[in-house]
Formats: C-alpha cells, sequence, structure tokens
C-alpha cells in the first residue's frame, strides 16, 4: 500500500512539474509575442532608433513575463504577490539575452530586412536566456540543499 502512495504522489508531482512547464512556455510564447509587437510599433510606426526601439520591447516583455510568470507559472512560490526585489532579480537575469539579441539585431539589420534580424535576434535572445538559466542560476550541483 505505501508502494502505492509513494508512486501516486511522484505521479500527481509530476503531472504538477508538466503543467508548470506548460505554463511557462505559454507566458514564452506571450512574452515573445509582446516582445514583437512592441518591437514593431517602437521601430515602424513611431520611429524610434533600432536599439532603443529593441530595448524598449525587451523592458515591456521582461516586465509582462515577471507579471505572468508570478501569478501563473509560480504562483504557489511567489504567494501571487508582485515584489520589487523579485522583479529586479528577473530583470538582472535577462540582461545578457537583452545583450546578446541586440547586439544581433543591430549587426543583422546591416545585412538583413529587420523583422528577419529581430525573429533571429529573438532565437539569439532565448538560447542565451536557457544557457543563463541552465548553467548559472539553476546549475547541477549547485549547494542548494539538494547537491550530493
Amino acid at each position: 500500500m505505501k508502494h502505492l502512495l509513494d508512486r501516486l504522489v511522484a505521479a500527481w508531482h509530476r503531472r504538477e512539474l508538466a503543467l508548470k512547464a506548460i505554463s511557462f512556455a505559454l507566458v514564452g510564447v506571450i512574452n515573445t509575442l509582446i516582445d514583437l509587437g512592441v518591437f514593431l510599433l517602437a521601430y515602424n510606426w513611431i520611429g524610434l532608433p533600432l536599439v532603443v526601439s529593441n530595448v524598449f520591447a525587451w523592458a515591456v516583455a521582461v516586465s509582462c513575463s515577471y507579471t505572468m510568470n508570478t501569478f501563473t507559472t509560480f504562483g504557489p512560490e511567489s504567494g501571487r504577490k508582485l515584489r520589487l526585489r523579485d522583479y529586479l532579480t528577473f530583470v538582472a537575469s535577462g540582461i545578457a539575452g537583452v545583450i546578446a539579441a541586440t547586439t544581433t539585431l543591430a549587426v543583422l539589420s546591416l545585412y538583413l530586412p529587420v523583422l528577419s534580424a529581430k525573429l533571429i535576434s529573438i532565437l539569439v535572445s532565448f538560447v542565451v536566456n536557457f544557457s543563463m538559466s541552465h548553467f548559472v542560476v539553476f546549475r547541477h550541483g549547485r549547494d542548494n540543499g539538494t547537491a550530493r
């Protein structure tokens, strides 16, 4: 009976983790659309410079991402409360991504249409942000109480 109960608890945790991953992915998709939409609005319609448009779009998107993740994906962990310190930490963790994305956008826009350069810069940002999370923020073996 205990073995069955352990299996049920483990299955529940896997389900919870899967739902969290799906929520995180959905926030990411929405966030990508926000980033692209704000960038195109700032660059094409308002006429802001390329780099300013990209950094502005990132600032709006990272703020939306923090808010969405606070209330959905990481709601239980955050208590569904927005906190300045948590927001600043969230923003700081994305700075490498925005630097890589803006550099990619600026360089590629010299050779490609701006929209193509922007889409590629979004992919670069994803790779950098994921790498930072995987190798720095949540690296294996880090002294977080679970390292062996």
